[in-house]
């Protein structure tokens, strides 16, 4: 049963529940916005993990100054730890959340049935988006796009009783983003800050997504001999720095502008901040290239086929993805060996550069 609008805003306390690292939190913003319109003065707290890859930030990292969420209980995904689950449980039991708003990741029904008796013992009679139902767990396929749905589309979906949720209005993308963090990722941008600029991110924490510093390498020349007015940001972990500049190389050698190597100096939000200064961001199925989509800034997206086809791409008809559909797609893996990433090493530089064409003219 549905509730009144007097009675979403008449509750105290609203859990939301939401796993993931950068690109997964960025991906619910839409639904986090709208958790937010229905329950306006509520406190509203994410339950969420602690990061599994020190390349992840946790989802405070991008959700400060928002306004979406005013706190955090963590705890570590998959534990079995009774003491762990004890304590998680107490800390919800006092806490008394009137709703639970579930924004997790499918993992199938049983899961989430678990998780519903979980919820409940812990004191929460109302719960919404819980996908207890083979529907709610998938993305439905969209007859007039022939393809998935976006997964952000599934997540207002399963909680459209809050409210609709436009996707194509960026303001269900927004960030919120500070003075402070903008004049810091203008100071870090430097001598690119006043000039057309392309971003770039060449890094990815899962090998399976990786499409090797060789052609990133060629990628950057091709595309500085294409573009020479422009200059580059590569942005990235702190680790990832070397690799952005072995692909910076041959965009210096070819006549690019000038470059920034921004690895490790900003923080996600500032980096955000930084990406919406550029023509084009250009990257990974990553985090960055969600950073990028949620400012607006046009990507060109270079995907494995772990995943199904637009589930996971930047939402908005102004970005371009390549993705080579083989037959060993969907498999979900991190590391592929046997196969050897054909779905990824065989996308060529070429293709890229057709794609970046088709943005950039």
């Amino acid at each position: 049963m549905k509730w009144t609008k007097d009675e979403l805003r008449a509750a105290k306390r609203v859990l939301i529940y939401r796993l993931g690292s950068l690109g997964d939190t960025l991906v619910a913003l839409p639904a986090m916005h709208l958790v937010a319109q229905a329950f306006p003065q509520a406190e509203r707290k994410m339950l969420t993990n602690i990061p599994v890859n020190v390349k992840a930030p946790p989802a405070a990292a991008i959700l400060e100054h928002t306004g979406l969420v005013n706190g955090y209980i963590r705890y570590a995904v998959g534990t079995r730890s009774p003491d762990e689950l004890l304590r998680l449980w107490w800390t919800l039991l006092l806490w008394r959340p009137d709703v639970l708003v579930y924004l997790g990741p499918p993992r199938g029904v049983q899961a989430a049935k678990r998780d519903e008796r979980f919820f409940r013992l812990c004191g929460i009679r109302r719960m919404i988006g819980v996908p207890v139902t083979e529907d709610m767990q998938r993305n439905r396929w969209q007859e007039a796009e022939r393809a998935l749905e976006p997964e952000a589309a599934r997540l207002v979906r399963n909680i459209a009783e809050l409210g609709d949720a436009n996707l194509d209005d960026p303001a269900g993308w927004d960030l919120h983003l500070t003075g402070d963090e903008k004049a810091r990722a203008d100071a870090a941008l430097g001598p690119v800050a006043g000039m057309a600029m392309i971003a770039v991110s060449v890094g990815t924490k899962v090998q399976s997504k990786d499409w090797g510093r060789e052609n990133w390498r060629a990628l950057l020349g091709r595309v500085a001999t294409r573009y020479p007015g422009f200059g580059l940001a590569l942005s990235g972990a702190p680790e990832e720095s070397e690799a952005s500049e072995f692909a910076a190389e041959l965009w210096r050698d070819s006549g690019g502008g000038p470059v920034v190597n921004l690895c490790g100096k900003l923080t996600p939000r500032e980096s955000a901040a930084a990406f919406r200064r550029a023509r084009l961001f250009i990257g990974h199925d990553s985090g960055p290239m969600h950073l990028a989509a949620a400012v607006q800034t046009p990507c060109v997206a270079i995907f494995a086929a772990r995943n199904k086809p637009r589930v996971w791409f930047p939402y908005g008809k102004q970005h371009r993805v390549v993705y080579h559909k083989t037959e060993c797609w969907g498999c979900g893996l991190e590391t592929c060996i046997v196969e050897r990433k054909r779905c990824l090493t065989s996308i060529t530089v070429d293709e890229v550069v057709s794609e970046i064409a088709a943005v950039l003219g």
